[in-house]
């Protein structure tokens, strides 16, 4: 049984890659999944460039169906971005081998520098984060990563 869960799960992601080549159709999240990314504040975020993948985990919010996290512009994942906008996200809650919850994401990555969007962010991660508020950062000091997601699964969220 876990080697067909297994292999619909690998077709499922492996035939929505081609979503992510050209469909401008909005990821609308259920209520469930909403749910879980709001409950949350730490995910790994995923970047490549040549061939180089590249895995961190981050804190992030949860804003109008797309997910914003904060960078340093020395950072891999940035350097990363910069030469290829392609991410994954996954958001999880693993306990052993029961009740595991996830929400994976693969998308864009757009950087907010400066202007309202970064002041509204900025503002949101403020109040929600302690390290925002012990480190205080201004425009242009660090970016805004915001996640345009062009696909998205999920799983263990129907008893949640």
């Amino acid at each position: 049984m876990r080697v067909t869960l297994t292999k619909i799960f690998i077709l499922r992601l492996s035939t929505s890659i081609d979503n992510l080549k050209g469909s401008n159709k909005p990821v609308k999240f259920t209520k469930k999944e909403v749910s879980f990314l709001l409950e949350n504040e730490v995910c790994r975020v995923a970047t490549s460039h040549n061939d180089i993948p590249h895995i961190v985990p981050v804190n992030y919010i949860h804003e109008n169906d797309f997910l914003y996290f904060a960078t340093d512009y020395n950072t891999i994942k940035y350097k990363n971005l910069e030469k290829n906008k392609r991410i994954a996200v996954i958001i999880d809650v693993y306990n052993s081998s029961l009740n595991n919850k996830a929400v994976v994401i693969q998308g864009t990555a757009d950087l907010v520098e400066r202007g309202e969007e970064f002041k509204k962010l900025y503002k949101i991660f403020e109040k929600k984060f302690e390290w925002v508020r012990n480190d205080p950062w201004r425009e242009g000091d660090s970016p805004f990563v915001k996640v345009q997601p062009g696909n998205k699964v999920s799983w263990g969220l129907e008893d949640s």
